[in-house]
């Protein structure tokens, strides 16, 4: 990790800061002017409560928060009642991509799922994010598979409609149609 940038799970001042990040993918949205309501404010707290959920946040030296995700836990019947986490919200600043972040914050979110115990981690991310499904295969996530995302709300969907899934697995096919080499948590 650069000297400069820390990884640590975000607080209730960071919550202006994570908003703007989700709210705009190609520009720089300044905080100050992101508007947090009580809904927000709810889904914080009860990220914040809940020992299986995390918003992650990568903050510079001048205490700027430059990149986030959330990271959920998923306790399962499946591999041995192993744990899986789910990664979502990922974000990193317009104006700092291409210094390696977005990888720092993948890297270690999956170093946390590992000493958690976690045997898979999944990855959810909207189709229409094209350029970060390119991010996340050069990673080694597999090839996105679609998922189905019904709104529960009679006010229609909180977010994008129709997310995609994609999780680090044995195997998986490159954009030309090849095997990718295996890439998953080791035990």
């Amino acid at each position: 990790m650069p000297a400069s940038v820390v990884l640590r799970p975000a607080a209730r001042p960071d919550l202006p800061a994570v908003l703007a990040l989700l709210a705009a993918e190609e520009r720089v949205v300044d905080p100050a002017t992101v508007v947090v309501g009580a809904a927000y404010e709810r889904a914080f707290a009860a990220i914040e409560e809940d020992p299986r959920n995390g918003m992650l946040v990568l903050v510079d030296a001048a205490g700027v928060v430059v990149g986030c995700l959330q990271a959920t836990y998923i306790p399962g019947l499946g591999r041995g009642g192993a744990e899986r986490a789910l990664i979502e919200a990922v974000r990193v600043r317009a104006d700092r991509r291409g210094d390696g972040l977005g990888r720092l914050l993948m890297e270690r979110a999956v170093e946390r799922a590992r000493a958690r115990g976690c045997a898979l981690v999944q990855l959810a991310s909207d189709k229409r994010r094209e350029r970060a499904h390119r991010f996340y295969a050069e990673l080694g996530f597999a090839q996105p598979r679609r998922v189905r995302a019904d709104p529960v709300s009679p006010a229609g969907p909180v977010g994008p409609a129709d997310p995609v899934a994609a999780a680090p697995r044995r195997g998986g096919l490159t954009a030309g149609g090849r095997r990718r080499p295996r890439a998953a948590l080791p035990r």
